[in-house]
């Protein structure tokens, strides 16, 4: 369990995941998990295929409900939000920095239209200067300056991930969820992601949880914590 005296940007009381129907086979993808990650942290989840990372992962990021138990980001309960409230959360409070590279991006939109998205989604105009000029700060702080017009399909895998950091930033989230964000890349773009993810706990006092299969991810992390049939150890 990650716990310390600083107060929890997420919080797992008790969370259980089923899946299956009610009365036929079921499978328990997490049990009774608990755990609060503080304010300011970095947080890696390793364990075997099949352990309940990827679970534990949608359940913490409000993207799947637990079948019993509590989220909480900050101190906001996400099984007591309707689905729409939930959608806004994830959206305003919560960044994600997926594996694939396809739910990164949106192909149909430039670079910069990609990062200042959510932002859009949340009511601002695409033409706002503001908005604009956040975008712009963010590509030149994940090394992209002056490739905000560039389609993402023209950026190197590396780079899409780079521009995905960038994106997970800009509304200044709570929480900051990387699943396998080094995962496919070479050697030399996997340390540059993870280093823009450390500077966002170090520098903007972000909460990162990431869930990795790469010991050298893993290490760069404040804490460890490892998944083992639904239930940390």
């Amino acid at each position: 369990m990650v716990t310390g005296a600083r107060a929890a940007a997420l919080t797992l009381e008790s969370v259980s995941r089923r899946h299956g129907r009610p009365g036929g086979r079921e499978t328990l993808a997490l049990s009774a998990v608990s755990c609060a990650f503080p304010v300011g942290s970095f947080t890696a989840v390793v364990g075997p295929s099949g352990s309940g990372k990827s679970t534990f992962l949608q359940c913490a990021a409000g993207l799947d409900r637990p079948t019993s138990g509590t989220v909480r980001v900050g101190g906001t309960d996400l099984g007591k939000l309707s689905e729409a409230a939930l959608t806004r959360l994830r959206r305003d409070r919560i960044g994600f920095v997926f594996q694939s590279h396809a739910l990164n991006l949106v192909p149909s939109l430039s670079i910069e239209e990609n990062v200042v998205l959510p932002l859009v989604l949340a009511g601002a105009g695409p033409r706002d200067e503001r908005i604009l000029a956040r975008g712009r700060e963010l590509l030149a702080r994940v090394g992209l300056a002056g490739h905000g017009g560039r389609g993402p399909a023209t950026l190197s895998g590396g780079q899409q991930q780079r521009v995905a950091v960038a994106r997970a930033l800009v509304t200044q989230p709570d929480v900051i969820f990387a699943d396998e964000p080094t995962a496919s890349l070479d050697p030399e773009s996997a340390e540059r992601v993870l280093g823009l993810l450390r500077d966002a706990v170090r520098f903007d006092g972000r909460t990162v949880v990431m869930v990795t299969h790469d010991p050298a991810a893993a290490r760069l992390a404040d804490t460890v914590l490892t998944m083992d049939g639904g239930q940390l150890r």
